[in-house]
């Protein structure tokens, strides 16, 4: 499901919410600890979850035990291979006074939905929304917040979102960037077109990549791009780079995660500090559940007569943990749809042909 702020017209803010695959920030778990890792300074602990979670150990806590039953509150989403972040409910790790001290690790209380996250960032925004089912999973809380009927979303809306699915983005003044995700860090390459005009060409560059800086900032937090991010300004000597740390500084100013400019490297790249807490829209698209779910949308859109979905195994077991998607799969194309497991095919992909 989209989630899209839009201001004047503009998309401001954006999120995925998949509610057959919780990110799981701010849900409090009964936990046992699983292991203690003194060389990493914490424990893992298991939740219940498929993947144990990380729980870092700062020095005034008291010590913990293997086995010991503690109650923890995620802090950052699985990402980048990793399982959860965690952090202790109590400063002793003890579980809170309603929760039994026995018991298999188990969720105990969720934390806000994207949604509400969204809702709480932006506290004067009206909540549209554009089916029945989107309807239904609006919060209480929320729908007082919710204009009448339904509204589908804006064309221009539904083509700025979509782009956000593509590495390259094109910005103010003619320039373009290529946003590349490795596993260390995020690489964005400026790029701008022959400079043209009366000003000398390094003036015209710098003016470029400034008047472009507030509309990547803004795609990087779209995107939620996070941890490491290094930018090469497009065209621009390496001597005249430290002037665009003020700009930078200035559109960094409205990002609620409040990422750091920490200066410019010997070879001229901008380095960008941004927290991570929850996936970034790539991770979650390149993810078995973000390729399953595109399996899914294609037979809507593209396909509504396919009775047979073989999939790689990683993109069955998340299909098998997401019921729901091929049930709403199967309700728009208005009959049943067999997900079968092709040994073939590789583990993240996907066909409507037997192989």
């Amino acid at each position: 499901m989209h989630l899209a702020v839009t201001e004047q017209g503009e998309l401001v803010d954006f999120a995925l919410w998949r509610p057959g695959a919780p990110d799981h920030v701010g849900d409090c778990f009964h936990a046992r600890v699983e292991a203690l890792v003194p060389s990493m300074g914490g424990a893992f602990v298991d939740l219940g979850l498929d993947t144990a979670g990380f729980l870092p150990l700062p020095k005034d806590v008291p010590p913990l035990t293997q086995g010991q039953a503690i109650t923890v509150v995620v802090t950052r989403a699985a990402q980048g291979g990793k399982g959860v972040r965690v952090r202790l409910a109590s400063p002793d790790g003890a579980p809170t006074t309603d929760t039994p001290r026995q018991g298999a690790p188990r969720l105990i209380a969720t934390g806000p939905t994207p949604l509400e996250r969204l809702a709480a960032l932006w506290p004067a925004a009206s909540l549209a929304v554009d089916s029945p089912a989107a309807a239904a999973v609006v919060p209480p809380a929320l729908r007082e917040r919710r204009l009448p009927g339904f509204h589908a979303l804006p064309e221009d809306i539904a083509a700025a979102c979509a782009a956000l699915e593509e590495p390259e983005v094109s910005l103010p003044g003619g320039l373009s960037a290529t946003i590349t995700p490795t596993p260390a860090l995020i690489a964005i390459d400026m790029d701008a077109p022959p400079a043209q005009g009366v000003l000398p060409k390094q003036t015209a560059q710098y003016a470029a990549n400034k008047a472009a800086l507030p509309a990547l900032m803004s795609q990087i937090r779209l995107r939620n791009l996070s941890g490491a991010i290094i930018i090469d300004p497009a065209g621009l000597a390496i001597r005249k780079r430290q002037a665009l740390l003020a700009p930078v500084q200035e559109a960094l100013q409205a990002d609620p995660l409040r990422p750091r400019c920490l200066g410019v490297t010997a070879l001229g790249l901008i380095e960008i500090l941004r927290p991570r807490v929850l996936p970034s829209l790539p991770e979650l698209l390149g993810s078995a559940h973000g390729r399953a779910l595109a399996a899914l949308r294609h037979i809507v859109t593209h396909a509504p007569g396919t009775t047979s979905l073989y999939v790689g195994s990683r993109i069955l077991h998340a299909l098998e943990h997401d019921p729901q998607a091929v049930a709403d799969c199967t309700h728009a194309i208005g009959h049943g749809l067999n997900v079968v497991l092709a040994p073939a095919l590789p583990d993240l992909h996907w066909s409507l042909k037997q192989p």
